[in-house]
Formats: C-alpha cells, sequence, structure tokens
C-alpha cells in the first residue's frame, strides 16, 4: 500500500466548528425556547387564577343582586296588595258617599215639593 497523506482543510475545520456550533446554539436555543415556554405557562397559570378570582366575585355579587332583586319583587307584591286594598276602600268610600249625596239631594228635593205645595216662598240667595 501506497502511503497517505493527511491534509486539514480549513474549510473541513470551519465546518466541523460549525456544526458543534450548531448543535451547541440549538440546544441553547432549545433552552432558552423551554425557558421561554415555562415563563408564559406561569404566566398563564397566573392569569387564570386571576380570571377564576374575577369570577369568583362576579358570581357573589350575581348572587347578592339576585336577592336584592327578590326582595324587591316581594315588596312590589306587598305593595300591589296594599294598592289593591286602599282602591277598594277608596271605591266604597266614594258609592257611601255618593250614595249619602243622592240622599240628600233627595231629602232637599222632597222639603221643596212639601214647601211649594204649602205655598211657601224660598227666597233666592243672589
Amino acid at each position: 500500500m501506497a502511503p497517505t497523506i493527511a491534509v486539514y482543510s480549513s474549510e473541513y475545520n470551519n465546518k466541523r466548528n460549525n456544526n458543534n456550533n450548531n448543535v451547541e446554539s440549538n440546544r441553547g436555543n432549545e433552552e432558552s425556547n423551554v425557558e421561554m415556554l415555562r415563563k408564559r405557562n406561569e404566566d398563564l397559570e397566573r392569569e387564570l387564577k386571576e380570571s377564576l378570582k374575577r369570577e369568583e366575585k362576579m358570581k357573589e355579587e350575581l348572587q347578592k343582586v339576585w336577592e336584592r332583586v327578590n326582595v324587591a319583587e316581594e315588596a312590589e307584591e306587598r305593595l300591589c296588595s296594599q294598592l289593591g286594598d286602599f282602591e277598594v276602600e277608596a271605591v266604597e268610600q266614594a258609592r257611601e258617599y255618593h250614595e249619602r249625596i243622592v240622599a240628600l239631594t233627595n231629602q232637599l228635593n222632597h222639603a221643596h215639593m212639601l214647601l211649594q205645595s204649602a205655598s211657601i216662598s224660598i227666597p233666592s240667595r243672589s
């Protein structure tokens, strides 16, 4: 066999170094990507916790509003019932008042007829 001579080319050496650098660079990129994803995940978890707290607070506020609405509805029903009772009472009083006016008017008319039949004149007010 013939003797061989190995010659190192700078191009080969650069490619080899570049490959090593690329592997290290890729590892660095992967590590930075993992770290970035970890931070993003922490941010998302924090936002989720805050969102759940806001949701719970809104549920509590909604429950309080719902209770106030129920109280208001019950009060409205009581007021409507009382109003109905007052309307009935007012109609009864108006009927009694009207009956009293009719009775007094009839009495007055009867008195006028008696006076006229007795030929007594009633002085007019002017």
